[in-house]
This record gives C-alpha cells, sequence and structure tokens, in this order.
C-alpha cells in the first residue's frame, strides 16, 4: 500500500514535510541525499511508480484545503501544486516506462547513491552491504518496467539505449563497479565476505541488464526517433522550467544570444592569440595554456580553486556560516557522462557537497576551461545554493530546499554565478575568461539545439552552418564542433544527453535570464539602497522556485 501524507494538516510547510517524509519511504534514494539513513531501494516497477503517483495526488487534493499563514507557505504552495502536477504529467504519457538516459535515469541514480553513503563505521559498511544486496531487485523491477514499456509501445531510443550500454560495460570493467567501491576501503573484516557477495550479485544484475538491453530491447526500439515532438517537450520543459513556454520566442532568443556572444568570444580570442579564429584560439589553449599532470593533482588544483573562492566571497558578497564552507572535489567513476556535476550535502551538512570531475581516461587537464565551470558547479554556484538551503530547510519546508527543485532555478543561478565572478573581475587571464566565454555560448546553443532537435525546425537564415535545414543531430553535432572550444568526446556525449533530457538543457539560460531579471528590478526598485550582498544572501533564501515565480519573487527582494 501506497505511504500517504496525514489526513489532517494545520498548514502548508506541513503538508509539504510530511509528502517528503512519505516519499523518502518509498524512494529510499532520496532519503539517502537527504542525509537520512537507509539500506534499501527503491521499486522501480509499474507498481512502485504507481504507489509514488498516488502519494502526489493524494497530497494534491488535501492542499486544496490548507491555507498558507505566511509568504513561505504561499511559495511553498504554489511550487508544491506545480511540481507535483508536473511529475503527474509525465507518468500519464508513460516516460517512465521508457527512462533510458545517458544520465538521469533509476540506474544512475541507484549508483550515485551508493557514493552518498557514510563509511566511517562498522554499521555504515553493513548499511551499504544490505543496500548492495538489493540492488538486483531493484534492477529487476527497472526491467519490469521497461517491459510494459515494450508492450505498450514506448521505447526509448536507440541513441539512448546504445549509449547506456556503453556505460554499462565501464561498469563492469575488470572486477565491476560495485566490487571496485569497497577496494582501498577500511571495510571491517567482518563484513567483507558479506559485500563481497553483494558486489558479486550487483554485477551480475547489471550484466544481465546489459545484455537485455542490447540483444531484445534495442532491435525492437529500432526506428524510435530522437526527437520527441513538441507536445513531450512541452512536458518536460515545464518539469526542467517550471513554466509553460513559448518555444517560439525561447528558440529565436536563444539564437540572438548566441550571436551576441559569438562575436564576444571573438573579441576574447585575439586577447589570446591576436589574429587567430576562435577555435585556434582555444586549440592553442588546450595545447600551450596552462594545464595540471595527473589526476589527483587535478582533483586537488580544483580544491583549492574553491577554497580560494569561499574565502575570498565570504563576508564581502556572502554570509557563510563555517558548515557551509565545506566542499570536496572529487574524480567522478568511470562510465559517468562527460560533464562535470555536483552532489548535494545532507540537509544537516554532515555531508559535504562535492564536485566530480569525469576525466574520460584524461590524465592531462588545460584549465582554462575549468575555472567558469567550478565557479558552477562549487562556489558561488551550486554548493552555496543548496549548502544555503539546506541550512534554512528548518525555516522553509523540506519540499521548498530539496525534493522541490526546480533546474532553471538552480541551474540558472549556477550560470548566473559564473557571470557574478566576471563581473567581479575573477576573470582577468584571457585564456580563463574565454574559457568563461565558452560555457556561456554552449549554453545558449543548448537552447537552440535542443529545440531545434526535438521539433525539428529549421536553422535560421543568418547561420554561417545549415542555414534553411532542420536541425538534426548530426547537424547540432557539427555546429557544435564549430562553435566550441569542448573536445569530440565531450559534444557527443552532449548531443546524447540533451536528446535523452528533452528541455532539461535549456534550462540553465532561461534560468540565468530570470536571476538576472530579477536582480534588476530589485535594484531599479530599491536605486541606491540596493545591496547585493543583502540581495544574494535574500535571494538564495526563497527555496526552489519555477521560472513562472522566479523573477517576480527576486524583484520584491
Amino acid at each position: 500500500m501506497a505511504e500517504t501524507a496525514p489526513q489532517e494538516t494545520t498548514s502548508v510547510r506541513a503538508l509539504a514535510n510530511a509528502y517528503v517524509d512519505a516519499l523518502a519511504e518509498l524512494d529510499p534514494l532520496l532519503a539517502t541525499t537527504l542525509g537520512r539513513p537507509s539500506d534499501r531501494l527503491p521499486d522501480l516497477s509499474p507498481d512502485g511508480h504507481q504507489a509514488r503517483d498516488d502519494l502526489a495526488r493524494s497530497t494534491l487534493a488535501r492542499l486544496d484545503g490548507v491555507e498558507p499563514a505566511d509568504e513561505d507557505e504561499r511559495r511553498c504552495a504554489r511550487l508544491l501544486r506545480e511540481r507535483l502536477a508536473a511529475n503527474l504529467a509525465l507518468s500519464e504519457a508513460g516516460e517512465h516506462l521508457r527512462d533510458i538516459r545517458s544520465i538521469f535515469s533509476p540506474v544512475h541514480r541507484a549508483r550515485v547513491a551508493f557514493q552518498l553513503m557514510p563509511t566511517a563505521t562498522e554499521e555504515d559498511w553493513a548499511v551499504i552491504a544490505r543496500r548492495m544486496a538489493a540492488v538486483p531487485r531493484a534492477v529487476g523491477d527497472f526491467r519490469l518496467s521497461l517491459d510494459e514499456g515494450v508492450r505498450g509501445g514506448l521505447f526509448a531510443a536507440p541513441r539512448q539505449v546504445s549509449t547506456f550500454v556503453e556505460q554499462l560495460d565501464e561498469w563492469l570493467a575488470g572486477r565491476g563497479w560495485f566490487a571496485g567501491f569497497t577496494e582501498g576501503a577500511r571495510v571491517p573484516p567482518a563484513l567483507r565476505a558479506e559485500l563481497d557477495t553483494g558486489a558479486t550479485a550487483a554485477t551480475s544484475a547489471v550484466a544481465e541488464l546489459r545484455r537485455d538491453l542490447a540483444e531484445r530491447y534495442l532491435p525492437r526500439a529500432e526506428g524510435t526517433p530522437d526527437a520527441v515532438g513538441a507536445d513531450r517537450y512541452l512536458a518536460w520543459a515545464r518539469y526542467w522550467t517550471g513554466a509553460d513556454l513559448d518555444l517560439a520566442e525561447t528558440y529565436a532568443w536563444g539564437w540572438a544570444e548566441f550571436q551576441r556572444l559569438r562575436a564576444e568570444m571573438h573579441e576574447q580570442a585575439q586577447r589570446v592569440l591576436p589574429g587567430a579564429s576562435t577555435l585556434e584560439a582555444t586549440r592553442h589553449l588546450d595545447e600551450h595554456g596552462e594545464a595540471v599532470e595527473g589526476e589527483e593533482e587535478i582533483r586537488r588544483w580544483l580544491q583549492r580553486l574553491m577554497d580560494g573562492a569561499i574565502a575570498d566571497l565570504d563576508g564581502d558578497h556572502f554570509d557563510l556560516t563555517d558548515a557551509m564552507k565545506r566542499v570536496e572535489s572529487r574524480i567522478a567513476p568511470p562510465g559517468s557522462a562527460a560533464a562535470p556535476y555536483y552532489t548535494r550535502p545532507a540537509q544537516d551538512l554532515s555531508r559535504p557537497g562535492r564536485t566530480w570531475l569525469p576525466t574520460l581516461g584524461r590524465t592531462r587537464f588545460p584549465v582554462w576551461d575549468l575555472v567558469s565551470t567550478w565557479y558552477h558547479e562549487g562556489v558561488p554556484g551550486h554548493h552555496l545554493q543548496f549548502a544555503e538551503w539546506a541550512r534554512i530547510s528548518g525555516r522553509l519546508s523540506t519540499f521548498q530546499t530539496s525534493v522541490g527543485s526546480v533546474s532553471a532555478c538552480s541551474e540558472g543561478w549556477a550560470l548566473y554565478a559564473e557571470r557574478l565572478m566576471d563581473e567581479l573581475g575573477y576573470f582577468t587571464d584571457p585564456g580563463t575568461r574565454l574559457g568563461y566565454l565558452d560555457q556561456q555560448l554552449l549554453r545558449a546553443i543548448r537552447v537552440v539545439i535542443d529545440i531545434g532537435m526535438h521539433l525539428r525546425l529549421e536553422v535560421p537564415g543568418d547561420s554561417p552552418l545549415g542555414a534553411g535545414e532542420s536541425w538534426t543531430p548530426e547537424l547540432a553535432l557539427e555546429f557544435l564542433q564549430a562553435h566550441s572550444g569542448r573536445n569530440a568526446d565531450f559534444l557527443e556525449s552532449e548531443i546524447v544527453r540533451y536528446l535523452g533530457g528533452p528541455g532539461q538543457a535549456i534550462s540553465y539560460k532561461l534560468g540565468e535570464r530570470a536571476w538576472l531579471a530579477g536582480r534588476e528590478a530589485a535594484r531599479a526598485t530599491r536605486g541606491d539602497a540596493f545591496d547585493l550582498k543583502s540581495w544574494h544572501m535574500a535571494a538564495l533564501s526563497l527555496g526552489a522556485l519555477g521560472l513562472d515565480d522566479l523573477t517576480p519573487e527576486l524583484a520584491r527582494l
């Protein structure tokens, strides 16, 4: 039977917190993210998904009978209603029955959960052992959902399946990722046999999933298009942004941003290598710019970068507690997607936030394009936002500071954070500023090609490449290669990512636009009394917001 929120609630905050508590029971991976102990994995079968949908519907029904008591509760009620409705719309479309993607899939989430679990004590390792023993059932449940999708004619696109199979090959290399997870760790001798048995069973389950996808699922998925079309795209865009978008306006705005940033990048490239094209300048930086040799060395370099940013920004631009200053640089495990990522701290900040760098087999790391990225992933980007949310989670609902996150709000803040560091003068080196602009340009291109590929739109007539043609993944990759300084593996991974997560790629630039609009509106209202540090701290203390609400709420601060 599905866990449900209490029949009687006295406030929106209580209802939202009850929803999170009940969802954490149904989804133990959420419990781990929040820092709550759990040795289970979620039921990834259709029945398990139905239980989570039932909880969402019962919570929405109860929300209708509760009046917000203050401004925090007003924002909470709007967020809760919008988020649950957006999730239910995807469920009703059967998206969970074809959830095979290069990132974001339930199987990816399960692996990440192990990386978030504490390992300090014998009991910690006992919890890990019990959860590892649960992997075969979770993988089996996931296959049941895929089987139901097959029966209903709902398939993931072959490109997503093939990429996922390749990732699973990396998970299975050698003794397998699960066995490798405990290698070199201080595992209590009494638990070694149990952990080894669990790792062997988990690896076998992943190997069986890999065979099933490659030999049975993939042939049947043949012919499924990469593009999801307008209806599915709008539903996903609502999920990632918290708004019903005007896609024509968004596409045109993204193209204008691309043209603006392209010109600025060309101008900046001349400061790196006079007379060179933008791509020639980035290749020059790859070959002759500052670089760090070795995985451990680059991990330490990135840690120093974040520690330095914290020391510089605290007091002058943000007010940070000691717990908020804890953020760790890590190397991502094999089989990850190419893009760096961040994992949140526990709600009580007992587990720090962490940035993760996928190395993709590299041992040499040019830093011109990493500085801006780590301001995005770490400080003052994702880490400051999520650490502040954790700090204030006792005042706001847990939903507003965790489950209710909207990509456009969080990725928009992180992209805004990169711009803030440029405004504060942190990109004085010509190469690192070109890296910052390269990041901005990539996010503008994402808006254009993500919408363009999924809706099969025409390339604008003033495009330097493919004008008048319809966007395809192949043309989008060629376009990226012509306008981004990133390496080929990264760009190919990006295309697969956009196709597998429609609407997510546009959330960065749209979110940044909303943050900037809110800041400028607040500045215009307050005039000389506007204080940027106070505005930042007040803005971060609002918790999660969708695009429908983000700019108006920021403007009021």
